[in-house]
């Protein structure tokens, strides 16, 4: 019997998406952590393009918990964002700095 193909990478759409998807409530990941976890280091602006149309839309990808590196977050949304955030206990100051940050060093952590 012939060995099995082994399974093709799902694109980086999928993979952003599931990884956003894991992101706890109350926590959040910076754009490059999630390009990171999908497998593309240093593609932080491609996650940021993959979830720029998710605001406003009926969504189950919670986009929200995805911040800039250093903690500020992405305008035109950072209103809606910082809302949504406070919500699940997250401290976002008023210029838009998350204080309350899990940063965590992998997949698997």
């Amino acid at each position: 019997m012939p060995p099995k193909k082994p399974a093709a990478p799902l694109p980086f759409h999928e993979n952003v998406m599931r990884q956003v998807r894991s992101i706890p409530r109350g926590e959040v990941r910076s754009y490059a952590q999630v390009a990171l976890y999908a497998g593309r280091p240093g593609a932080a602006r491609g996650v940021g393009r993959e979830l720029k149309h998710l605001p406003g839309q009926a969504t189950q990808v919670p986009w929200w918990r995805v911040i800039r590196s250093d903690g500020t977050l992405a305008p035109p949304v950072a209103h809606e964002q910082a809302k949504r955030l406070r919500a699940e206990g997250v401290t976002v100051a008023q210029r838009g700095q998350v204080f309350r940050v899990v940063l965590d060093t992998g997949p698997d952590s």
